[in-house]
């Protein structure tokens, strides 16, 4: 069984420490840290660039030589308010310390010294609807290839509302054969409201070399090294996730799943006609 459901180790501190090696890949790491206001992390980015994400709370943040005082706005994630991020390169160093009770994600890659340290949100991120009916979300998109701020990194937050599918119909970006598809490694934090509830999110491969269906609960980080991977909002329950992607080329190019096309297909023509 492949160990893609990963639990926090930690409720406070550092809860979530996946490295690429850890993941058993070559590109994305995830890191979380929740703080209580007043306390204080620094971590240096080696050879990998960074993307912190104020997930919740507020900090005061300094990175590559630059402070860029209070970072943060909303208290709950689910606010749905664009969020408050910093671009760190490689080869630098950055340090938070909590104004609020804060939850910091940390998003790294392997970086190549092509960007400055920035600020990346809550300016330039729109909450933007995707999908149709019981395929409805809302995507905060933090760094994706429309944005030339990264040199590895894509970043997004999806709010999916409950009762609905998203990252569907199923679709995989697991081979490097751009421009047709591009190879992404990825990992979705979870999380929920209210937070005793759960998320199905399933991941697969076509052939069934990889089919495992994890019940991720608030906090959970899910990897996904390759294959198709749906996830599902249970009726009376919100969900949101941060999604990290890296692979060697910056570009976000997929294929869906050739059973379940045919919905992206019927959506597509009604979007034409309609």
């Amino acid at each position: 069984m492949a160990n893609l459901l990963r639990k926090a180790t930690a409720l406070t501190g550092k809860c979530h420490d996946i490295t690429a090696e850890d993941a058993d890949w070559g590109y994305v790491g995830f890191g979380l840290y929740k703080l209580a206001a007043g306390e204080s992390v620094a971590e240096a980015t080696g050879d990998r660039e960074v993307i912190l994400v104020l997930v919740e709370g507020k900090a005061e943040i300094t990175a590559a030589g630059h402070d860029f005082g209070e970072m943060g706005e909303r208290m709950s994630v689910f606010e749905r308010l664009p969020p408050h991020c910093l671009y760190v390169p490689n080869d630098q160093n950055w340090q938070a310390t909590a104004t609020t009770e804060c939850t910091l994600a940390i998003c790294t890659a392997p970086g190549k010294g092509g960007h400055s340290a920035q600020q990346l949100g809550p300016a330039g991120i729109t909450l933007t609807l995707r999908g149709k009916g019981q395929n409805t979300r809302f995507i905060n998109n933090i760094a994706m290839e429309d944005r030339d701020v990264a040199d590895s990194l894509l970043v997004t937050e999806v709010f999916t509302p409950a009762g609905n599918w998203s990252s569907y119909p199923s679709h995989r970006h697991d081979e490097d054969t751009y421009p047709d598809m591009t190879y992404l490694e990825e990992t979705y934090y979870h999380r929920l409201n209210p937070a005793q509830g759960f998320a199905v999110q399933r991941v697969y491969t076509e052939d069934g070399s990889l089919d495992e269906t994890m019940s991720a609960a608030d906090g959970d980080v899910v990897l996904v090294p390759k294959g198709h991977h749906p996830c599902a909002a249970p009726y009376g329950y919100d969900l949101y996730y941060l999604n990290v992607m890296a692979g060697p080329l910056r570009k976000w190019r997929f294929k869906n799943d050739p059973a379940h096309d045919w919905i992206a297909q019927r959506d597509a023509d009604a979007t034409t006609t309609g």
